[in-house]
């Protein structure tokens, strides 16, 4: 399974979670749940996985707070759709907290939005991500 999957499905897990509204204290069971259903057996896909979904859960006030300073005037995070918020914050993780090259990411999630959001979600994620990082300050492109 390669990074792109596993960045697939740790997208359609996050979305997942985000429409059942579970309660954060049962994510690890969630997630153990979603790589059987999944049939996950790869151990390098279920850790990412895994570390992925509960690095974001240990820093979504923060993830949130970035995504919001970064909207458009007078927008709340709640107008966003379930989609592009669980895209923007796996991207804003990976790339703030996991330290992943930022272009590979923000290719990647743009090329997952293009999949499961509507016409605009590839631009709008690409412009939120673009100044994230550029407010952050982060060089790691590679």
């Amino acid at each position: 399974m390669t990074r792109t999957e596993t960045r697939e499905l740790t997208f359609e897990l996050l979305y997942s979670l985000e429409i059942q509204k579970n309660e954060k204290s049962e994510y690890s069971e969630q997630i153990e749940m979603f790589l059987n259903e999944q049939e996950i057996n790869q151990e390098k896909a279920k850790t990412y996985i895994n570390q992925t979904i509960l690095g974001i859960n240990e820093n979504e006030e923060e993830i949130l707070k970035l995504i919001s300073q970064n909207l458009k005037e007078k927008w709340d995070i709640s107008r966003i759709s379930k989609v592009n918020t669980a895209l923007l914050k796996l991207a804003t993780y990976e790339i703030v907290y996991a330290k992943l090259p930022y272009k590979v990411v923000v290719n990647e999630v743009v090329e997952i939005a293009k999949k499961y959001g509507d016409e605009n979600s590839p631009s709008f994620i690409n412009g939120i991500l673009a100044n994230i990082i550029k407010q952050t300050g982060i060089t790691n492109e590679e």
